[in-house]
């Protein structure tokens, strides 16, 4: 449970490639995530090129962290796969969390670059990985060997808080 406490939004890297083998383990980790149905509808785009993530931390106002970053993973969903309509953002965003855990165990830093429902950013981003039409992209993960350190916060707290109702 260390990761879930240890995990803090990460954007500044270190100039050292991910390796593969940590790269499979972040998507092992991505489809252990639960899915409305067992439909899994994710796909996953692993972008690697520096003049890709450098394109997109133009694309993405809120990416600019890409720049720095030696990896993304881009979280997609095909609409196609649907029998529970609309469930799909709760299954790539259990995905996207699993991801990030994840590069917390493997000592990496990570944060999570949303694109839906920004309906501009998500279909900028999604045109430029070439997503096709039947699929929607629900967000980007910044990922890299972490240049800075963040300590835990504790964000609990009795204002919100609530016994059996509101």
């Amino acid at each position: 449970m260390k990761e879930i406490f240890e995990r803090r939004s990460i954007r500044k890297y270190m100039d050292k490639e991910v390796e593969e083998e940590k790269i499979q383990k972040l998507l092992k980790a991505a489809v252990a995530a639960p899915s409305a149905g067992n439909e899994q509808p994710w796909h996953f785009i692993v972008i690697k090129a520096r003049e890709h993530l450098d394109q997109l931390a133009e694309i993405h106002p809120y990416a600019k962290m890409l720049k720095e970053a030696p990896l993304a993973i881009a979280v997609c969903a095909d609409l196609d796969q649907q029998r529970h309509q609309g469930f799909w953002v709760q299954d790539c965003a259990a995905a996207t969390q699993n991801i990030l855990l994840e590069a917390v165990s493997l000592e990496l830093g990570a944060v999570w670059i949303g694109c839906h429902p920004a309906e501009d950013r998500e279909k900028a981003i999604s045109e430029y990985l070439d997503v096709p039409e039947n699929a929607k992209t629900l967000s980007l993960i910044s990922i890299g060997y972490p240049a800075e350190e963040k300590g835990e916060v504790d964000r609990l707290s009795d204002d919100i808080i609530h016994q059996g109702k509101w």
